[in-house]
C-alpha cells in the first residue's frame, strides 16, 4: 500500500529537476537537498521492496515468523527515510512560496505529525491507552 505513492513521489522528485524553474528558483544548496529527499526516497522504496525480492529467495513457500518480523521492520524503517524526504521538499516548495523561516517551521510541525501518526498512535494504540 505504501510503495504506489512512493514511487509516485519519486516520479515528481525526478521530474521536478528537468522543470526550468528549478534552476532559477532554487539555489545550489537547495538543489542539493532535493537530491538528498530523491536518495531519501530511493532508500525508503529499497527498504520497502526487500521483503519481496527475501521471500522469492530465501523461502518462496513458506511465511515464517523471522520473515513476518524482518518484513515489518523494513517496513517500519522505511517510514523514516519517507517522511524526511517530504519535509525536506516541503520545505523546498514552502520556500518558494512563503518565507524560509515559515516553510521551514510548517515543515519541523509535518514532522512531527509523521512522528505521532506514525510512531506514537501505535504505541498507544498497543498498550491500550487510546480507547
Amino acid at each position: 500500500m505504501v510503495l504506489p505513492g512512493i514511487q509516485a513521489l519519486c516520479g515528481f522528485q525526478l521530474i521536478a529537476v528537468f522543470n526550468t524553474g528549478f534552476a532559477e528558483k532554487l539555489s545550489q544548496g537547495e538543489q542539493q537537498l532535493h537530491l538528498l529527499a530523491i536518495a531519501l526516497v530511493a532508500v525508503a522504496v529499497a527498504l520497502i521492496m526487500t521483503p519481496a525480492a527475501y521471500h522469492r529467495l530465501a523461502g518462496p513457500r513458506e511465511v515464517t515468523d523471522t520473515f513476518i518480523r524482518l518484513s515489518t521492520r523494513l517496513l517500519l524503517s522505511s517510514m523514516w527515510p519517507l517522511a524526511a524526504s517530504i519535509c525536506i521538499d516541503f520545505n523546498l516548495v514552502g520556500r518558494i512560496i512563503l518565507s524560509t523561516t515559515w516553510a521551514a517551521l510548517l515543515a519541523a510541525a509535518l514532522f512531527a505529525f509523521f512522528l505521532v501518526a506514525w510512531l506514537v498512535l501505535p504505541l498507544l494504540m498497543r498498550h491500550n491507552a487510546w480507547r
